[in-house]
């Protein structure tokens, strides 16, 4: 391969590494650091209604994904009630049923949103048509003045909504607006004038957030739309393509006429549809309370992505016992790199290209302290034992058999010792890797016969040094975090290696044996 072709590689997979790892972070509020906070709201639906005695079905409209919250999970309780999630009607329902009920009935409803920034919400295609109003006499001429006196202050939908709610307030309240009101409620009156003036808008329900808050009731809020053509283009919206034109809506407040959604309000009820229906019961009603908290990041993130299958391609997407084995098996990449720094850029001998790596996850196991004391203990027996077996002159493969039933043994043995004294941490012996053991003990002994023991301790002190300098990166909170939350950081490691891969000079410790050259 050319050097060209290779720089490209190592580019493409920087680049790539470092592109997933922020889409991870930007799209799924991934945080950088472990132990980050995000504030969740749990919010707790109560439905009550007195069952007629028959057939009964009741259905809540659900909060969805919006600016600002994004659902994490939700629940509910019924007693003897079936329950479905109906996604296929405007906006997402609860539906509860039962065959026979009679009497005071309670239904319950959970969920838990999580503040988010990067929340998204589903896309409006195109705004919904005005529908059709009737009026009787003589409500149809006082609503008519009261629309022509608020298109006359007005330039487009948004302010011809908002002078519209100004023709009801106390100062500007004229004999119109006094009698429409006798007639109609606020929310309700707004929105017939809106849709008789030709304007796009239904009447949504919000819930102002607010800790500890119990028994609160909805708010109505107008949402008023508007289509502008894209980039400026001069269209004709009514035959015009969705691809072609913009739809903006904004949040107005039928009371005041304010425009803007407040910081703490969360559109449970966003495509205008009833908030609660019952079919076979009468003095239906609903009401919420609600708590904020904060929950560790990287729960919040889990429980967001457990529900997004189709855009979350992650360790995440798991079952929690498989996702436990590759928190694990993602730090090796490290040790691998540290294996390299150390080999390539110093010079430092180990036995074994990678037996320090093990080595360090089993002293993740273990904890440090306790697996340095273990793995002297199990090689320095090893080596004694295998001495004896040198004069027995086996082939390589039963030699190497015995060596793994005597690592075995060792290993039993000192289990044993450990219960009996009351080292409990001791039992945590047994999760060294027995096979890599027996061939560090096998090798080491042909290194003591071949070039002596002063060439055991440096490669044997060489593997100790790699795999505490393995076990103290693989072991570090944030590098254990961004390995398993960010999956494009192994691409960034392969690019790494495959630079130090490619490194020709010299090594660190080389260099002591041009020092009499600098002498001279």
């Amino acid at each position: 391969m050319s050097r060209f072709a290779f720089y490209l590689l190592v580019s493409l997979l920087m680049l790539i590494g470092v592109g997933l790892t922020a889409y991870r972070h930007i799209s799924f509020d991934v945080p950088w650091v472990p132990g980050a906070q995000q504030k969740v709201w749990d919010i707790e639906a109560q439905v009550t209604f007195t069952a007629s005695g028959g057939p009964v079905k009741a259905s809540l409209a659900l909060p969805e994904n919006q600016k600002g919250y994004s659902v994490l999970t939700e629940n509910t309780a019924s007693s003897g009630f079936g329950l479905s999630y109906l996604d296929d009607l405007p906006g997402r329902r609860a539906e509860w049923s039962i065959r026979e009920a009679a009497g005071s009935q309670l239904l319950y409803y959970t969920v838990t949103m999580l503040e988010s920034d990067n929340s998204t919400p589903a896309a409006i295609k195109r705004l919904p048509a005005p529908q059709e109003v009737s009026w009787e006499r003589p409500y149809d001429t006082a609503a008519a003045q009261v629309i022509d006196q608020a298109r006359a202050k007005s330039a487009d939908s948004f302010t011809f909504a908002r002078e519209l709610i100004k023709q009801f307030d106390g100062q500007r309240q004229g004999e119109n607006g006094r009698l429409l009101l006798t007639q109609f409620d606020r929310p309700d009156l707004m929105l017939r004038l809106l849709n008789e003036a030709g304007v796009s808008a239904r009447l949504v329900s919000g819930l102002s957030l607010e800790d500890g808050r119990r028994r609160q009731n909805v708010s109505f809020w107008l949402q008023v739309f508007a289509e502008t053509p894209k980039n400026g283009q001069t269209v004709d919206l009514d035959s015009a393509d969705a691809e072609d034109i913009n739809t903006d809506w904004v949040l107005i407040n039928p009371e005041t006429g304010k425009q803007g959604e407040p910081d703490n309000l969360l559109l449970w009820e966003g495509r205008g549809a009833p908030m609660l229906e019952v079919e076979g019961g009468v003095n239906s009603r609903v009401s919420f309370s609600m708590i904020r908290h904060n929950e560790p990041a990287a729960v919040a993130v889990r429980n967001k992505l457990a529900n997004d299958e189709l855009l979350n391609f992650s360790i995440h997407s798991l079952p929690l016992e498989e996702q436990a084995l590759f928190k694990t098996i993602l730090l090796i990449p490290i040790g691998a790199l540290v294996v390299v720094l150390l080999r390539v850029l110093v010079g430092l001998k180990t036995s074994g290209t990678f037996m320090p790596v093990l080595i360090a996850l089993a002293f993740i196991q273990t904890s440090l302290i306790t697996g340095l004391i273990g793995f002297l203990l199990i090689v320095a027996t090893g080596l004694v034992i295998r001495s004896y077996l040198s004069r027995l002159n086996l082939l390589l493969v039963a030699r190497v058999s015995v060596v793994i039933i005597m690592v075995i043994a060792i290993i039993s043995i000192f289990s044993v010792l450990a219960y009996r004294f009351g080292l409990n941490a001791g039992l945590t012996i047994t999760f060294f890797p027995m096979i890599i053991l027996s061939w560090t003990v096998e090798r080491m002994s042909i290194l003591w016969e071949e070039e002596g023991p002063k060439e055991v301790l440096k490669q044997g002190g060489g593997s100790l040094l790699t795999a505490v300098l393995a076990y103290l990166a693989m072991n570090n909170p944030w590098v254990r975090h961004l390995t398993f939350n960010f999956l494009g950081l192994q691409l960034v490691l392969m690019a790494f290696i495959l630079l130090l891969g490619n490194y020709t000079g010299y090594r660190l410790l080389e260099l002591r044996r041009f020092k009499p050259l600098t002498e001279d």
